[in-house]
């Protein structure tokens, strides 16, 4: 065993997930590595950076947000370039397309007021919002299937937020659709009792979806030593890295072959579901 993989495997707090089943968003062998893009369709250029990594063969597959000024034209391009997009739920910013219906604008506000008016928001169960909690998600599962032509089968949230306590306690996501876990932290990163909340978090999604065995962020690109200890680590395991191809550093290392170079002969998969 290397040492880079020792030294990710001895900094990581891993929790036992369920694995996901073939056809339900993962590959059944050991291990898979997803770089995954979030924010796809937020705006114009967002999406067009995005479909550069894609195209470039390092990034897996994206989260599409639904009722953004690239909406629509990002879902085009996804048809028709076959590109694997899963639903980025959005709690925490404003839709900015046009077509936005007035009483859907309004109650994203009041989603938005509540989740951003404290840090400890998306832990504190609301019922005064259990409506408008339930209007906003099924109104975006719905515009994604409209959009794209089925159901999302990959549910994810924009800052996080597909995990608040409303959307879970709630069970406003449906069950079998494979979600993302929470992060994978160091245990210096988080106190002993934020990391315990949420790895309790993540054995209870495991119940009703398909989670991966490990969720990090690309980003920091340096040390070099940290990549290549998570890269290792998909050898195995089922390992999910987030990205944002709008951060300029993000993007060259992306396109201009510093992951390619780093990777060596190992693979990004070529899209969420490996088959």
């Amino acid at each position: 065993m290397s040492v880079a993989l020792k030294t990710i495997q001895a900094e990581v707090d891993p929790t036992p997930q369920k694995r996901m089943p073939k056809g339900a968003g993962v590959a059944p062998q050991p291990g898979a590595l997803i770089i995954n893009a979030d924010d796809w369709g937020r705006d114009r250029d967002v999406s067009d950076r995005t479909w550069e990594c894609l195209a470039a063969q390092t990034v897996s597959s994206v989260s599409a947000m639904v009722f953004m000024e690239d909406s629509e034209r990002a879902a085009g391009i996804a048809r028709a370039k076959r590109i694997d997009a899963g639903l980025h739920l959005n709690l925490t910013t404003a839709f900015t397309s046009r077509s936005v219906p007035a009483k859907l604008r309004e109650n994203q506000d009041r989603i938005i007021q509540w989740l951003k008016g404290s840090r400890l928001a998306q832990t504190v169960f609301n019922p005064l919002l259990t409506s408008a909690f339930a209007y906003g998600v099924s109104a975006q599962i719905d515009e994604f299937e409209r959009l794209y032509g089925s159901k999302p089968r990959r549910i994810d949230g924009h800052h996080h937020m597909h995990l608040c306590a409303n959307v879970l306690f709630q069970g406003l996501l449906p069950s079998g659709t494979v979600l993302r876990r929470n992060y994978t932290f160091r245990p210096h990163e988080k106190s002993w009792l934020n990391r315990s909340y949420r790895n309790l978090q993540d054995r209870w999604l495991a119940r009703r979806h398909p989670l991966s065995d490990y969720f990090l962020s690309l980003p920091p690109l340096e040390p070099v030593e940290r990549l290549k200890g998570i890269f290792n680590l998909a050898r195995h395991s089922v390992v999910e890295l987030e990205c944002h191809p709008i951060n300029p550093e993000e993007h060259v290392f992306l396109t201009e072959g510093g992951l390619l170079k780093m990777l060596g002969e190992q693979k990004v998969a070529a899209s969420y579901e490996v088959a």
